[in-house]
C-alpha cells in the first residue's frame, strides 16, 4: 500500500475535530495538566464524568516534569505513596517518611491513566476568559497558545462546563481572570487573590490540601493554584500535597455530580 499524504492529513483533522467537539460541552473542565490537574482528570473520568483538560504548553506534567532543578526525581511523603502505588509508579524509600520516584515515569503514567480513563487532553491551548452565568462560572473561553504568543487578533471559542478546576499552578490564571474581569470577592483572608509566599514545605503541603475546594460557584482550585490564591507558602519539589489535592477536588466534584470514583 502506498502512503497518501492527504489521507494522513484528513485522518488527523477528522479525529481531532471529533475529539474537540466532544470536549466543548463537559461536566468538568480542568485547566492545567500538572500533577493535581492530571490526577483530578483521571479520577473524574473514572467516576464517569465527562472531562476535558486544557494545557497551555505542548508538554504535560507542570512542575513535576523537571523534578528538582532539572534533576528528574521527585519526593513524596510516605502517606502519599499509596496514590503512586495505585497507578503502578515505581517508588523507592530514601529514609523514614520520604520516598522518591522518577518524574518522567510519574508524569507519563498519570497522563496515560487519565487518557485511558476517558479524559480528553488538549495541549497547546490557553484559557483567556471565562463563561459566567448568574453569578457562577459556566465554562471557559479558549484559544491556541500560539495565537496568544504571536499577539494575533483571533477570536476564541467557548467550552461549556458544569464545573471548572483551576490547576494552573503558581499563576492561578483562571482565578485571576475571574477576579480581574468581574470584581469577584473570594473567601481568602483579604477577599482577593493573595499570591504565593516563599518556601515552607511543611506548611505549604498542609494548606494546599486544606484550602482545595470551591472558591466561587462553579470554580474549584487545586494544587499550587490553591496556595497562590490563598497566600500560602510554596513547597518545592515534594508532591504529596499536589496528589492529595487532585484526589480531593475530584471527589468533591463527583459528589456534586452524584457519582463516585
Amino acid at each position: 500500500m502506498s502512503l497518501d499524504e492527504i489521507v494522513i492529513s484528513r485522518a488527523i483533522i477528522d479525529r481531532f475535530a471529533r475529539k474537540f467537539s466532544q470536549g466543548l460541552d463537559v461536566d468538568v473542565a480542568v485547566v492545567g495538566a500538572g500533577p493535581s490537574g492530571l490526577l483530578a482528570a483521571c479520577y473524574l473520568a473514572r467516576g464517569k464524568a465527562r472531562v476535558a483538560l486544557f494545557e497551555r504548553k505542548l508538554s504535560v506534567g507542570g512542575g513535576m516534569w523537571g523534578g528538582g532543578m532539572l534533576f528528574n526525581e521527585i519526593v513524596i511523603q510516605e502517606k502519599a505513596k499509596r496514590i503512586l502505588d495505585e497507578f503502578g509508579v515505581t517508588t523507592e524509600k530514601f529514609q523514614d517518611g520520604y520516598y522518591t520516584a522518577d518524574s518522567v515515569e510519574t508524569v507519563s503514567t498519570l497522563c496515560a491513566s487519565a487518557c485511558r480513563a476517558g479524559a480528553k487532553i488538549f495541549n497547546g491551548m490557553s484559557v483567556e476568559d471565562l463563561m459566567v452565568r448568574q453569578d457562577a462560572v459556566a465554562g471557559l473561553v479558549i484559544n491556541w497558545t500560539a495565537v496568544e504568543m504571536a499577539n494575533l487578533h483571533v477570536d476564541p471559542l467557548a467550552v461549556r462546563a458544569r464545573y471548572v478546576v483551576d490547576a494552573t499552578g503558581h499563576p492561578a490564571e483562571v482565578v485571576q481572570v475571574l477576579e480581574r474581569k468581574n470584581g469577584i470577592k473570594f473567601g481568602t483572608p483579604k477577599g482577593s487573590f493573595q499570591g504565593e509566599r516563599s518556601l515552607w514545605a511543611e506548611e505549604a503541603e498542609r494548606s494546599t490540601l486544606e484550602n482545595t475546594g470551591e472558591i466561587y460557584p462553579g470554580l474549584y482550585v487545586a494544587g499550587m493554584a490553591v496556595n497562590a490564591t490563598f497566600g500560602g507558602y510554596r513547597m518545592g519539589p515534594i508532591f504529596g500535597g499536589m496528589l492529595f489535592s487532585g484526589e480531593k477536588v475530584a471527589r468533591m466534584i463527583l459528589e456534586r455530580l452524584g457519582q463516585t470514583v
